[in-house]
């Protein structure tokens, strides 16, 4: 809590420690457990990363939370950086498993043992330190359809509200492919928050991969890109017309982009309505507004022109820490915000929007 404001980190990350894989993973997986260096039989589990960029994010996130990082960011230390930026509840996301389960030439069993052996580590060893502040967000194998459902029964299970998703096609298949169709009316059944995540350097399609290298290039294209083709895909693909009370979080992408995209795809609603009717019957912004929401960077110049926009009731907050564009202060950031926005709106993005989103109460 800082100044009076109950805060929940709705994007935080954790940093897998790398000899998990091999004591969570069921024996005939066991091969494939990935290496101290994140190599799968030899193969890097990613792309593209140079070693100056490893470098310079190593020194960035040692200099950020040193003591988290000399305890391997275990969750001891996790809840004591917690305790430092203000953050009452944070959920957990992954760090090396958003290139594990991405991994689109893995067959997708081999990706099915990496998504259990990780729910189950972060249930059994990292959440149970602190369950109460510390919440895991569930891992699916988007590469198995029918997979996806027993984990997400499984998740389900640990008490858990959420799980995460890649934006990216999987197997050749976009978010809003029939075979997923089964997945979604099972999320909303379970009141179960999907969380869209992006991860560049995959081994994966994503946007910009064919044609930059530089980690300055590629962030700055698939994080926002892939989200805005996601949350296309479940609108036109009728997703969202089709579910119309789960719950989508669009994570690490800034809101930016939002009041133009949805902008955009209304005026394309207008003129070319009569194509996509079947799966479309409000105006794309509507879907938005009903049932998603989006996280802030609170660096971004537009956040009262987007709340004039969309509201102020789909906006949520994420620290991304550890990660090395995570800053220290960016609790404080957010609680400053009130000089621009009301106290309700701040408390809205801290508490009140993402507590319903993850069902926090």
């Amino acid at each position: 809590m800082i100044n009076g404001y109950k805060i929940i980190d709705a994007d935080a990350h954790v940093i897998e420690p790398t000899d998990m894989w091999v004591k969570y993973l069921e024996p005939e997986f066991r091969e494939f457990a990935p290496s101290a260096d994140m190599k799968i039989k030899g193969e890097l589990i990613s792309q593209k990363i140079s070693q100056q960029v490893q470098e310079e994010g190593n020194r960035l996130m040692r200099e950020a939370h040193p003591h988290a990082y000399f305890n391997r960011y275990n969750p001891e230390s996790h809840v004591q950086s917690m305790a430092q930026m203000g953050i009452d509840i944070a959920f957990i996301y992954p760090n090396y498993g958003l290139w594990l389960f991405a991994i689109d030439s893995l067959r997708a069993e081999v990706i099915g043992a990496f998504t259990r052996a990780y729910n189950t580590w972060l249930y059994e060893e990292f959440c149970s330190y602190d369950p109460h502040r510390l919440r895991g967000v569930g891992a699916i194998n988007l590469h198995d359809p029918e997979d996806m459902i027993k984990e997400l029964h499984r998740i389900a299970n640990f008490g858990w509200t959420a799980v995460f998703l890649r934006p990216n096609p999987v197997k050749g298949r976009i978010l809003s492919d029939p075979a997923y169709e089964p997945f979604w009316t099972e999320c909303e059944a379970l009141d179960i928050g999907v969380g869209l995540h992006e991860g560049h350097w995959s081994r994966l399609p994503t946007t910009g991969a064919d044609r930059f290298h530089t980690r300055f290039a590629l962030h700055a294209c698939s994080h926002p890109m892939e989200q805005m083709m996601a949350l296309l895909a479940l609108i036109e693909g009728g997703v969202l017309e089709g579910h119309p009370r789960l719950k989508v979080g669009f994570l690490e992408s800034g809101c930016g982009w939002l009041p133009y995209w949805l902008w955009r795809l209304d005026e394309e609603y207008k003129t070319l309505q009569w194509e996509v009717d079947n799966n479309v019957k409000l105006i794309p912004s509507e879907y938005f507004r009903r049932q998603c929401y989006i996280a802030i960077e609170p660096s971004e110049p537009y956040l009262s022109q987007v709340i004039d926009y969309i509201g102020s009731d789909n906006l949520i907050f994420g620290s991304d820490y550890p990660h090395m564009d995570h800053k220290p202060d960016i609790v404080s950031q957010v609680v400053k915000l009130e000089k621009d926005l009301s106290k309700e709106t701040v408390q809205k993005i801290l508490w009140q929007n993402p507590a319903r989103f993850y069902r926090v109460v």
